[in-house]
Formats: C-alpha cells, structure tokens, sequence
C-alpha cells in the first residue's frame, strides 16, 4: 500500500481533507467521521477542539502519528478497533479483537426489552437479568443503566470476552449489579430471570468469507458464525429459555436479516408466546425478535 501523505506542517483542517479523501479512495463508507475521529485520537482534540485549530500546521511527530492511524483504516481495520473503544447506548465501551464491535442496530435489542418492560412489567419489576453472549458487556450494561433496580449476569464461552465486559461493567460504575460466569449461553445460570437478552452468532458458516473486511477480519468468529443455517444459536436459546425465564419474563434477540421468522418459529415450538412484533432497526430490517414465558 503507498504511503499515506500526511505531510509535517500542513494545517490541521487540510490534513482532515486528505485523510477523508485518502480513505475514501480505499473504501471507507464514512470517510469525513473517520478522518475526524483519527485525527482527533491522535492530537488529543475534540470536535471542538479540531475546528479551533484547523490553521495549526502539524509537527513532524504529529504527522507520523496520524499516518499510523490511517494506515490501519485504509486497511479497513474498524475505527472503533483503532481507537479501542466503542460507544453503545451513549456508553463507552472498551473494545479488543476478543469481542464483538458492537453495533447501533444492536440497540434495536434494548429499546426493544425496554418497550416489552414498560407494557407489561413497569422497569422496577425487573430485577434479575441475562445477556447470553455477552461479549463487551454492551446489552447487559445499556440495560442496567436503564434498570437501575436490576442485577444481571453475562454470559460467554470466551474467558478473553468476559475480562473486557468486567473491565467496562467497573468502569462505568456497574461492577456492583453485573457478573460474568463462563458457559454456553444459559447453561450455568439457575433460571428465574425476568429478563434475557442475546445478541448470538447467526452469520451463516459458508457466509463469513463473503462479509466485509471490516467484519470477516477482525470480529471474533466465534461471534459471527451461526452454522450452516444460521440458526444453531437460536436453537439452544429456544430450548433453554423455558428453563430460563420466570412466568411473565421476557425474551429478546437480534437476527439477521431475514431470519426474523424462522427464529420466531422456533420460539413457539419451545412454548413461549411470541405475539409481539418483531422490532425493526434504523434500517428497517426486523432485527429484534421478542418471546415471553408463559404465565
């Protein structure tokens, strides 16, 4: 790849105009935010602060330190894994290639559990919650911070994952209502929940080589791949949450595109009562698909 110019005393607002067109060049579907955000990390300035001192040419140093950065983007390394951190539900999360990078359709899950609570339970009723697959601790923590009578516990087979969710759950002062135990989604929790959550693998295997880079390369796999349909997560969701769930509780997923329904069947083949709506994300896609216990 050539070298990216970012060159010793070019003003500051100049080089934001070269790095976006550089990366959009290379692909990049947000070039300008991306360009901002890289060379605000790497001058310690804020939006605020870059527009201030958009006549400052840069140092020597300066230079290098962006050109570092933006090398790695036009590799199509995500910015959130260069910056190391990630905001969800207006939380900053910690991010390392251990976890998933979440994403702003996930919160599709949240606002999605918190309408179900709202209609049926009132959000002091909550007090036991699940994040199956925690990851970051992204669900788990959006949803305790909205919860603030709740407990809850996040799951994962990865011992990696479950030390970054820790990390985020002390840092935004969570530490004392969330706790993370190794296993297979559920399989070590006792049940009585009044609230599980999941965002689960459900990439297709033979689909995985097909995602963008951003994704296929620096994703976990084990977050993305789904089995051969998909569904192999949904399926051991679908046969613990009975188990799970307290009378009344409520389950809520993402999908993939076009997985809303088959999941939904699988829900009502374990028993749960699925007359809820699946809730669609920013883009329309169906992407939160919602099953209570029965009563």
């Amino acid at each position: 790849m050539d070298r990216l110019i970012v060159a010793p005393g070019l003003p500051i607002g100049a080089a934001r105009r070269a790095l976006a067109a550089a990366l959009r060049g290379a692909g990049c579907d947000t070039p300008e935010l991306d360009a901002r955000l890289l060379i605000g990390h790497a001058l310690g300035l804020d939006h605020a602060g870059l527009a201030v001192a958009a006549e400052r040419p840069l140092s020597a140093d300066e230079a290098r330190r962006i050109d570092a950065l933006a090398q790695r983007r036009r590799a199509h390394e995500p910015v959130s894994r260069i910056l190391g951190s990630r905001e969800f539900w207006s939380l900053p999360l910690a991010v390392t290639p251990a976890v998933l990078d979440p994403r702003p359709d996930t919160e599709t899950v949240v606002t999605a559990a918190l309408a179900a609570i709202d209609a049926r339970h009132g959000r002091g009723a909550v007090r036991r919650i699940a994040d199956l697959g925690t990851g970051s601790g992204a669900l788990l923590l959006a949803l305790l911070s909205e919860l603030p009578q709740a407990h809850g516990i996040g799951t994962d087979r990865s011992l990696a994952a479950l030390a970054v969710a820790g990390e985020n759950a002390r840092r935004l002062g969570l530490v004392t209502r969330a706790a993370f135990v190794a296993c297979d989604y559920g399989s070590a929790l006792a049940g009585g929940l009044d609230l599980v959550v999941s965002n689960p693998p459900y990439i297709r295997s033979t689909d995985i080589a097909t995602l963008a880079p951003e994704v296929r390369d620096h994703d976990p796999h084990l977050a993305l791949d789904g089995g051969p349909d998909g569904l192999d997560a949904y399926r051991a969701i679908a046969a613990d949450a009975p188990r799970l769930l307290a009378p009344g509780g409520t389950l809520v997923v993402e999908v993939g595109a076009g997985q809303a329904a088959a999941v939904v069947a699988l829900f009502d083949t374990s028993g749960l009562d699925t007359n809820r709506s699946p809730h669609p994300d920013f883009s329309g896609v169906l992407r939160a698909v919602m099953a209570q216990q029965q009563t």
